[in-house]
């Protein structure tokens, strides 16, 4: 564990060691059912990218259910609902907030075939991020069951739009209402299970969607014409050779390919979905810059290939590649010295909790990008399987996450004895 600074340290175990803070522990530890019957519920409710309203509503209502103030949805369906702080500021509220996002990565029509088994929880989105949101109401129902003293507001957000191309829209919006971007001061992101983590580093991404166009035809009749599959696949191989380095980590995906309506047609256009992932911008750059080439050359090839064996003279080729993007998340960090990193391993130290640095995607992106403090930590238990149809959460154990996000809450707002 790196060095905390002692006044930090000081803070936490004073603040631990309070009555308060200790009845809260105590209340804590009676919730794992009240806790896992959200996560289920929840998670029975569809929320796949851009779809996400009807969880919205149910977070919503659960807000209202726990006597959180100024409850209520926003434009693009962000969820909010905020506790009051003992201090009022001249030049402006402040506040900290805890979020969790509440979209998913399965589409609409997957059965959401939700179930418990002692401890555990089956289920697609029971830990990601169902974990993070059961978390966030965790904390918020806490501070109507025991009075906590704290001089900043909190504001609790269940935000849309983490996973795949919703691309940060939730927090994006965000970070650019006039309510908001200058307010918050500090903000914690719960994403997932576990508390052996802190998000400190933000791993920057760019998405694209290559689309190949053609004249199409009969795989008789028209044979020769310029076949949109095998100029994406022709890509696809001269992409996935290009060299990235370990050091900084660079990274490539295809994720998704479509493309032709049946076996004897030559499709008149094909699309994949591209993801490329990178600490450093200029890896990302490189990498683009390898995608199109490789698309250039493909088109060239398949052409040239197409005339030489088109069996109908002076074909058009009437090939075009368009190359859209689709996902663009910013790269940022902590700078030094921040106060949430050293509040978040003071919390570390005191519970006697191993957890590591680490740089990835997630909602803390935004902020960080901005310059903002921000991290993001899991919501406790142990989870896996995230992103398929046999996700589980176990919620052995979730007290130490609960543990770990009121005292750095806490901590940020300013609490006292």
């Amino acid at each position: 564990m790196p060095d905390v600074a002692p006044t930090v340290q000081q803070e936490l175990a004073r603040l631990a060691a309070s009555p308060e803070v200790r009845s809260a522990y105590n209340w804590l530890r009676t919730q794992e059912p009240q806790l896992a019957q959200w996560q289920m519920e929840m998670a029975r409710i569809p929320a796949p990218p851009f779809g996400e309203s009807a969880r919205g509503v149910w977070l919503a209502e659960r807000f209202r259910e726990i006597d959180l103030d100024d409850v209520r949805i926003d434009d693009v369906g962000n969820v909010f609902g905020s506790h009051p702080g003992f201090m009022q500021s001249a030049f402006g509220q402040r506040y900290v907030a805890l979020s969790a996002h509440i979209d998913t990565v399965f589409p609409a029509n997957t059965p959401l075939n939700v179930r418990q088994q002692g401890s555990r929880l089956y289920g697609p989105g029971v830990s990601d991020n169902g974990a993070g949101v059961t978390a966030m109401l965790a904390i918020a129902s806490l501070l109507r069951a025991v009075r906590l003293r704290h001089a900043l507001p909190f504001v609790f957000i269940g935000n849309v739009g983490e996973e795949g191309e919703g691309d940060l829209r939730g927090m994006r919006h965000i970070f650019s209402t006039p309510r908001w971007k200058d307010s918050i001061a500090y903000s914690v992101v719960l994403d997932g299970a576990g508390a052996d983590t802190i998000v400190a580093e933000a791993l920057g991404s760019r998405r694209f969607e290559v689309i190949v166009r053609g004249p199409g035809g009969h795989s008789w009749s028209d044979f020769g014409a310029p076949n949109p599959i095998v100029i994406l696949s022709r890509a696809v191989d001269t992409f996935t050779s290009t060299p990235v380095p370990t050091a900084p980590k660079t990274t490539f995906n295809i994720g998704v390919i479509r493309g032709g309506t049946s076996v004897n047609s030559i499709p008149e256009s094909a699309s994949m979905k591209v993801d490329i992932r990178s600490t450093s911008m200029a890896e990302m750059e490189r990498l683009e810059q390898a995608l199109r080439l490789a698309l250039n050359r493909a088109v060239e090839d398949e052409t040239l290939a197409a005339e030489m064996r088109s069996t109908v003279q002076k074909r058009p080729s009437g090939v075009n590649c368009e190359v859209v993007a689709i996902g663009n998340r910013p790269a940022g960090e902590l700078a030094a010295g921040a106060r949430i990193l050293s509040v978040i391993r003071a919390v570390d130290t005191q519970l006697n909790n191993a957890a590591q640095v680490q740089r990835a995607s997630t909602d803390a992106n935004i902020p960080l990008s901005l310059g903002l403090e921000a991290i993001a930590i899991g919501g406790g238990g142990s989870g896996g399987g995230a992103h398929t149809l046999q996700e589980w959460f176990d919620g052995s154990g979730r007290e130490l996450g609960l543990k770990r996000i009121l005292l750095t809450m806490l901590a940020l707002a300013g609490a006292r004895e």
